[in-house]
């Protein structure tokens, strides 16, 4: 009792990220991980802005742990910095505090993207470009010489804080993949295998080397240069398959490969020891294919408009080697930072900042695509043919949406309808090849019903009541054609009572007695059934004729 006192004190007493910060209505970005919202304090002790990040679900994952760890120990200025912790004990959920950034390099790329895309570009300084990489390189050579991998690199984990004190300064962001590895390396690909967002992911890596290292950051800085200096990301490929738990990713390689070319074995003599080496030849992925590509042809074909040093730079930030790749503390001393214009601490320089700041959105809008998507999912799964929620989609499949919206009809009409009892025959919904229903028996030439099978031509299926069901159900306008059906079913059904008593006295044993064989309870059982059989035939044949079409030539399906 003393303990739980306790707690609950405690926990009273435990700073509320509420209590202390402004945030409602101010998200900025929402993701897997959880939302983030632009942040202020209560008690105006500053007026710097800060980004609150919400992580999704209850409690801390080892992701989010691993994060923290390393944010508490890592300071440099061109990572972002962890300002506080908040753990609410009472909704179990984890509030992170960060510095603000106003921009990122996903967003700024965007924006010149749609400038060129409308003819009316606008082009990023060269200066910019050089003081973004070097403060990228900068901050990931601090990481490297801690021991740390950062694993996620790409434009979007990039930000760039906007006006205020460290204007223009570059935040490298989200450590939830970043890993301390050791010297001699350990195969952190046993723990990890995949890692890396496939655009800027590594040969080594897309080739499930066990013993990855620095290099693979390195090729990913070499991919958001490439995208800062085209404003394309140069390795894109199609979307389907990212999330698997693979390495090996055929469409990616192959990207990879008629850009930079297939390396020669002097060039790279490890990549026999891949251990998807072999199934690059599996998929036609050879020298002979790709051998006639390299970095030089792509940027003349794209007309990419590029100078030597930066071309240079990114071809030795491209190697396919590992080994061979340049490191960052080698990178921030090529010639490209070292000669002409130096970096600025400010990437923006003397100009002003031409990108939009973030805009709030609301939690509808951040969540109408994801229950959209969970909702179609939901449905799929349990094998629902609903109207997809896009109208894209809706003209696509419009002759599939037609036959779900009958069948949807078609299932609350039956429902709702006077015969729509236990004991009711109910017509069968086929299924045809394509995966379509078909809401009508099929008709032959002469538009009229094929006929009625003899109940022991095909063995019909049963209900929970014993009574036999024929496989299809009609009503006629005529009552004598209602009556000889249901004498069908009372032949049939004594029919299959018969069969069951002979089976079971010849396989009774002769020395039962008498008054212990079932068959002799079934006259009685088989009365009772046939008064159930004809009181249920009354009630449908009252049913009928109230909802019989006026025309007598004509035959309704229920």
């Amino acid at each position: 009792m003393v303990d739980s006192d306790f707690k609950r004190e405690l926990n009273r007493r435990r700073e509320k990220v509420e209590d202390h910060f402004d945030y409602e209505r101010c998200k900025v970005g929402r993701g897997t991980y959880g939302s983030v919202y632009k942040a202020r304090r209560k008690d105006g002790y500053d007026s710097r802005e800060y980004a609150l990040k919400q992580i999704e679900g209850t409690g801390l994952s080892m992701s989010v742990c691993r994060e923290i760890a390393l944010l508490r120990e890592l300071k440099h200025p061109n990572l972002i910095t962890l300002q506080r912790v908040f753990l609410n004990h009472t909704n179990r959920r984890v509030w992170l505090l960060f510095d603000y950034a106003e921009h990122d390099l996903w967003h700024m790329i965007k924006f010149h993207r749609t400038s060129k895309a409308s003819k009316s570009q606008v082009q990023i300084h060269p200066n910019m470009v050089k003081s973004l990489m070097y403060q990228i390189l900068n901050g990931i050579r601090y990481l490297h010489d801690n021991w740390v991998l950062h694993r996620d690199l790409k434009p979007a984990n990039i930000l760039v804080m906007g006006e205020g004190p460290e204007r223009g300064c570059v935040k490298i962001a989200d450590m939830g993949f970043a890993r301390k590895f050791n010297q001699p390396l350990k195969p952190l690909a046993d723990l990890d295998p995949v890692v890396v967002t496939f655009w800027y992911r590594a040969p080594e890596l897309l080739l499930s080397a066990r013993h990855y290292t620095k290099a693979i950051d390195i090729w990913a800085i070499g991919c958001i240069f490439a995208e800062l200096l085209t404003y394309e990301p140069i390795f894109h490929c199609r979307q389907e398959d990212i999330k698997t738990n693979t390495p090996y990713h055929k469409e990616q390689l192959e990207r990879i490969f008629r850009v930079m070319g297939f390396p020669p074995e002097d060039a790279w003599m490890d990549m026999k020891r891949m251990p998807e080496y072999h199934q690059l030849y599996r998929d036609s992925i050879t020298k002979k294919n790709y051998g006639k590509y390299s970095l030089e042809g792509y940027l003349e074909e794209k007309k990419f408009r590029i100078t030597e040093r930066e071309q240079s730079l990114l071809s030795r930030l491209l190697t396919m080697d590992p080994l061979k790749r340049l490191s960052a503390s080698d990178a921030l001393e090529d010639s490209y930072f070292t000669e002409g214009l130096k970096p600025n601490d400010d990437v923006f320089g003397d100009l002003k900042i031409p990108y939009p700041k973030r805009e709030f959105i609301s939690d509808d809008d951040s969540n109408t695509n994801a229950a959209n998507n969970a909702a179609q999912n939901a449905n799929n799964a349990s094998g629902a043919q609903n109207t997809l929620p896009t109208q894209a989609m809706e003209d696509k499949n419009q002759s599939h949406l037609m036959s779900s919206s009958d069948s949807k009809t078609e299932s609350s009409s039956v429902s709702n309808h006077p015969s729509h009892h236990p004991n009711a025959v109910r017509m069968p919904i086929g299924v045809s090849a394509a995966g379509q229903k078909h809401m009508m028996p099929m008709i032959n030439n002469s538009g009229q019903m094929p006929p009625m099978k003899h109940p022991n031509a095909s063995m019909p299926s049963s209900n929970n009541y014993g009574t036999s069901i024929p496989p299809n159900r009609i009503v006629s306008s005529s009552s004598n054609n209602l009556m000889a059906l249901s004498q069908q079913q009372q032949q049939h059904h004594q029919q299959q009572q018969q069969a069951r008593i002979m089976n079971q006295m010849r396989n009774t044993p002769h020395n039962v007695p008498p008054q212990h064989l079932h068959y002799q309870q079934a006259p009685n059982q088989m009365q009772q059934q046939q008064q159930q059989q004809q009181i249920m035939m009354q009630q449908q044949q009252q049913q009928m004729h109230r909802y019989m079409p006026p025309n007598a030539n004509n035959q309704r399906y229920y």
